[in-house]
Formats: structure tokens, C-alpha cells, sequence
């Protein structure tokens, strides 16, 4: 089945909850309106419609391949990456200066969306090469940009990330990979990295590897870590390219999915050391990183969204053409196509209100980081700034775990076709479990949540959110038709459920971590859930306006059903969770280890 962007419901996103036209009176923002993003994502549309999503079951079947050092992508995945690189896509949100479009991330997000749900194993590429430029952006040296940014943004080059090793999974502490200075400022860098996403293709004339290592004599633990530009060639002073420098790819790894995407171990200096360049200050590569890291923890919550958009397309035109047995009430005298029935359309309900919570709520998440780095107001700048990043790891970890049951569901509409490789259901499945693990597991992003975004301040982010949503409740209340009142109904429980978590997190993280920590995720998916479900009730505000003026009403319409679904068999998960994290800790702990 081919791939249609939701073009309406990123827009309505983009217009009504993210209010674009208000970040077009940012300085240097002023012609990225709603025009602008109508005009952007129509475009990204054609091309993801027409070219990437026709590859996607191809490199399901056809993976990357890896011979004597070389890796071959898919084919046609060369073809198309020029394609996307001469549309300017890589720099669509990256600076004028460097090549880029400038435009904001509330535009950019809704087109990377369209891109994962296009082709997400090609998606990935683009993906790295977006966090290397953040990085670059923020600590790189001039001289380090002068050479590298330009050919990134406009997709010449790609980028990767090269955190983990043999040794080394999420404990970035325990990092061994070393790099010693050389007289000219330069390093020589030793060591193994794995899980190195298009750490080795043939798309791009080079590719720039950002890579942690420790300095002769630094520190232990994540204090001696220093991060460097290490590219797989080296670049001569007028910009050409020079030697292979001594990084090479030893292997790549064969994975559940998302196949096609070469997923290298990269071995350094076996030849007497791999050129690297300091980025910023030794000792301060995990800061570094990090910036990475959270630009790619947004953008994989933007995958786990896209990937379930793609389910829900394939489940609904499935459901609409299988017939398999009479409707219960009667309503027609044959077998009819299954999505007359009430179970199936519970599922395609579920996984229509889980995907539009989750974009809204990436879509206002993405306005923040806007206006938080390019806001006049340093007050409107800070704000933002708490809000974007309380917010990251709700995108990230509620919007992977949601995409494996949305999907999981997408093979179970197919039933027993589900299950064969060859409808096409069982990819999406497939290329979605590995979302809730890179760039931080799910339990990762909890603990982010936890001590970070919640601890810290003594919950006051969260419970600035909180009497954000309350607002929303009496608005729901003052427009009085039946869905606002049950809307409202529901979200004031399940904000309650929350704001006790929140104190339950505050009061016990110290005197009790195990008890805290005990119902982190219980507590991500929580917040997940009740944020996502606030933006859902703004939407339905605001569609019964709109409905109420004649607009678009089949689709104003449709978007307060989904809604109203979304608080009825969602949102009232909530108290529940409350529960099992506030009262259930100490069942979490309680087996004694030689009984597991």
C-alpha cells in the first residue's frame, strides 16, 4: 500500500496548536508562516509519496550490504538520497549561512514525520547527519565549521554519532576508545565503536564521525570525555577530499528491522591512528554530545509516530477490503469488510487517537525549541527552553512505546495475513521495537524525567504544565456541548493522577530512590499520555469552532471523534498508572533475586 502524508492534520497541528504564525514574528522567522509550511509540506509530501516510499519494502527485502570494508545501500537508495540532498531537504531547519533554509523546527518536524513513515531506514541517514550539524553549531570551532557545515547541510556529506562500544552501552563512563594529541592540534584516535548508524555507505562523497574518546591522562568516568571530528576522509585546504583516513568498517550488524540502514562497527587506528579534530574543550565531549542526543531523542520520537502512522494507513485500507463475516447488528445480510465490525474499529480508533495525540504534542514541543532559541525575550526564551525539555523525553519514550502497540495492532487487524512478511504489516512491527531502545531506552528517558526534568526543580516545570492543563478543563467546561464536559471530565483525572505522581516523585527521590525509580516508566508514559491527551482537547476546542464557522467539516468532524475517543479509552488509563506508581513500588522490589 503507498504511503499519503496527513497533510491536514500536520497543518491543523502547525496552525492551531503550535500557532506557526506566531513564531513568524520571530526575528529571522518572519516568512515561515502558515503559507510557507502549507507550500514545504506539500512539496515534502510529493517527494515522499513518489520516491522514498516505494523503496521502503524494497530495503526490507534487499538490506545494505558489507564486503572486504565496502557497505552497498539498497538500491536506489543512492539515487534517491541525491535527490533528497538537491531539494535541500537536509538543511530545510539548519542556518542561511551554512546552506540551509532556516526554517523552524515546528516546520521541519512535520516533514521528518513524512520521511520516517516514507522510509525510515533511509531516514536514519539524514537523522545523524542533522545532530552532527547541531553539535557542530554549538561547540565546533570555526575552523571546524568553515570546513565541515556547508557540505553536511546541503547533504554532500553525512554525519554519524559514535558513542557505544563493546564495553560501553549506555554507561558512557565505562568509554575506552582513546585519543592522543599531536603537534599540529590535531589527535590520533584508537578504538571500537558499534552500532554506528551509516557509519559506513556509499550515498555521500564522506562521511564526518563525531566520536567520544578519552585524552592521554584525562580523567576516569564521564568527566574525561572529550569529543572529536574524525571524517572517513580527510579534506585538503581548498575543500577537496584527501586520503582515507584509518577508520574503517569491519562489519555490520543483521537486525529485526529497519534493514536496510547499514549499521556499522567501526574500528579506529588499527593503521597508527585515525585523524581527529578536538570539538570544543577536552573533558567536555558528553555535554557535547548531548546535543546530539536530544536532537536525536526528539527526532526518533518523531519516528515512533511516523512508523504508526503508516500502520494505521495499512490497517484501514486493509480493514476496508477484507470481507470476513455479518456485522453483529445486523446492519448488512453477507460478510462484509471487516471494519464494520466494533472490535476492529476500536482498534483503528486506538491507533488513530495514539498516533494524532502524539503528533500534536511533538508539534507543540517543537514550537517551544523554536521560541526558546530564537525568541527576543530571554523570560519567553527560558520558559520555552523548561518546557521543550520536560517535554523531550515524553516525545521520545511515550511515542516509541506507543508505535510498538500501534503497530502490534496493525498486524492484528491483518489477522492471519498479518503475520506473512508478504502484506507488509509485520515491517512496520519490526522497524518500531528498536525505537524504544536507540538514543536511550525507554527506561533512560524515565530516569531524564525523573531526576532532571522533575527532581530538580522540585516538580515545578511539571506542575507549571499541570495548571496549563487545568485551563484548558474550564475552557472545555465553558463551551458546554457533551464532548467538551466528558473531555473535561476525563482530563481532570487524569491531571489529578498526575500532579500526585509528580509529589509521590518530589517527596520520595531521595528518602526512597528504589520506590521512585520503581515506576519511572509507569511515570513517562503517564505524563506521556495525559500531555498528549491536553493537546487532543485543545484540538477538539478548537474543531468545534471551527466546525461552528463551516470549515472543513468532514475533517473538524472527524478530529472531535478522535478526540473524545482519545479521553474516554485513553486518558482514563490514568488513574490507574497513578496507582500502580504511588502504591505499587514495593511489589517491584520485594522478590528476593535468587527467586527470579
Amino acid at each position: 500500500m503507498s504511503y499519503k502524508a496527513p497533510l491536514k492534520d500536520m497543518l491543523f497541528n502547525i496552525r492551531y496548536l503550535a500557532n506557526i504564525e506566531q513564531i513568524a514574528q520571530i526575528p529571522g522567522f518572519e516568512e515561515a508562516g502558515f503559507d510557507t509550511a502549507q507550500a514545504v509540506l506539500e512539496e515534502c509530501a510529493k517527494f515522499n509519496e513518489g520516491v522514498l516510499s516505494p523503496l521502503n519494502w524494497e530495503g526490507d527485502k534487499n538490506p545494505s550490504s558489507w564486503k572486504d570494508g565496502v557497505v552497498t545501500t539498497t538500491p536506489g537508495f543512492k539515487e534517491a538520497f541525491r535527490q533528497y540532498a538537491e531539494g535541500g531537504w537536509q538543511g530545510l531547519q539548519h542556518p542561511v549561512d551554512f546552506g540551509g533554509q532556516g526554517l523552524p523546527k515546528t516546520i521541519g518536524a512535520a516533514c521528518g514525520e513524512m520521511l520516517n513513515s516514507a522510509n525510515m531506514s533511509f531516514a536514519l541517514c539524514p537523522l545523524l547527519s542533522d545532530g552532527a550539524i547541531e553539535a557542530l553549531l554549538t561547540a565546533g570551532s570555526d575552523q571546524l565549521k568553515s570546513v565541515y557545515l556547508e557540505k553536511l547541510v546541503q547533504g554532500q556529506w553525512t554525519g554519524t554519532m559514535n558513542l557505544t562500544e563493546p564495553q560501553a552501552g549506555s554507561d558512557l563512563a565505562m568509554v575506552r576508545s582513546r585519543a592522543e594529541p599531536q603537534g599540529d592540534g590535531s589527535y590520533k584516535v584508537f578504538g571500537t565503536k558499534i552500532y554506528i548508524t551509516y557509519g559506513e555507505h556509499d550515498m555521500a562523497e564522506n562521511i564526518v564521525h563525531l566520536v567520544l574518546a578519552r585524552v592521554t591522562g584525562a580523567p576516569e568516568g564521564v568527566k574525561g570525555i572529550s569529543l572529536f571530528v574524525v571524517p572517513k576522509f580527510m579534506v585538503n585546504g581548498d575543500g577537496s577530499l584527501g586520503a582515507r583516513n584509518d577508520v574503517h568498517c569491519v562489519s555490520i550488524e543483521h537486525k529485526l528491522g529497519i534493514k536496510a540502514s547499514p549499521t556499522a562497527v567501526l574500528q579506529f587506528g588499527d593503521k597508527g591512528g585515525a585523524v581527529g579534530y578536538l570539538v570544543g574543550e577536552e573533558n567536555r565531549g558528553l555535554e557535547y554530545m548531548f546535543i546530539m542526543m536530544n536532537s536525536a531523542r526528539y527526532a526518533v520520537g518523531m519516528q515512533g509516530i511516523a512508523i504508526a502512522e503508516r500502520a494505521y494507513q495499512k490497517a484501514v485500507a486493509f480493514a476496508k477490503d477484507r470481507v470476513q463475516s455479518r456485522p453483529v447488528d445486523g446492519s448488512i445480510k453477507a460478510s462484509a469488510p471487516i471494519i464494520h465490525h466494533p472490535d476492529v474499529k476500536r482498534m483503528l480508533m486506538t491507533m488513530r487517537a495514539y498516533t494524532e495525540g502524539c503528533r500534536a504534542m511533538a508539534s507543540v514541543a517543537a514550537a517551544a525549541y523554536d521560541a526558546s532559541h530564537h525568541h527576543p525575550d530571554a523570560d519567553v526564551r527560558k520558559q520555552n527552553t523548561a518546557f521543550y525539555e520536560f517535554m523531550v523525553p515524553l516525545v521520545k519514550g511515550y511515542s516509541t512505546e506507543m508505535s510498538l502497540e500501534v503497530t502490534s495492532m496493525g498486524v492484528q487487524v491483518h489477522g492471519g495475513m498479518g503475520f506473512i512478511e508478504e502484506t507488509g504489516a509485520a515491517q512496520y512491527y519490526r522497524d518500531a521495537k528498536i525505537l524504544t531502545i536507540y538514543e536511550g531506552t525507554t527506561a533512560i528517558q524515565a530516569n531524564d524525567l525523573v531526576g532532571r526534568k522533575t527532581a530538580r526543580d522540585g516538580g515545578q516545570t511539571a506542575k507549571a504544565i499541570a495548571s496549563q492543563i487545568e485551563q484548558t478543563e474550564q475552557d472545555l467546561v465553558q463551551q458546554g456541548n457533551p464532548d467538551a464536559l466528558a473531555c473535561a471530565a476525563r482530563l481532570k483525572v487524569a491531571r489529578q493522577a498526575l500532579l500526585d505522581v509528580i509529589e509521590f516523585v518530589v517527596s520520595k527521590v531521595k528518602s526512597d530512590p528504589n520506590a521512585v525509580f520503581s515506576g519511572s516508566v509507569p511515570y513517562l508514559m503517564l505524563a506521556g499520555n495525559v500531555v498528549a491527551g491536553w493537546q487532543m482537547s485543545r484540538a477538539l476546542l478548537v474543531a468545534q469552532d471551527q466546525q461552528a464557522q463551516g470549515a472543513e467539516a468532514d475533517f473538524m468532524k472527524a478530529k472531535i471523534t478522535t478526540a473524545r475517543f482519545y479521553a474516554d479509552h485513553l486518558l482514563t488509563k490514568a488513574p490507574g498508572m497513578r496507582d500502580s506508581i504511588v502504591e505499587g513500588a514495593d511489589s517491584v522490589t520485594a522478590l528476593a533475586l535468587e527467586s527470579f
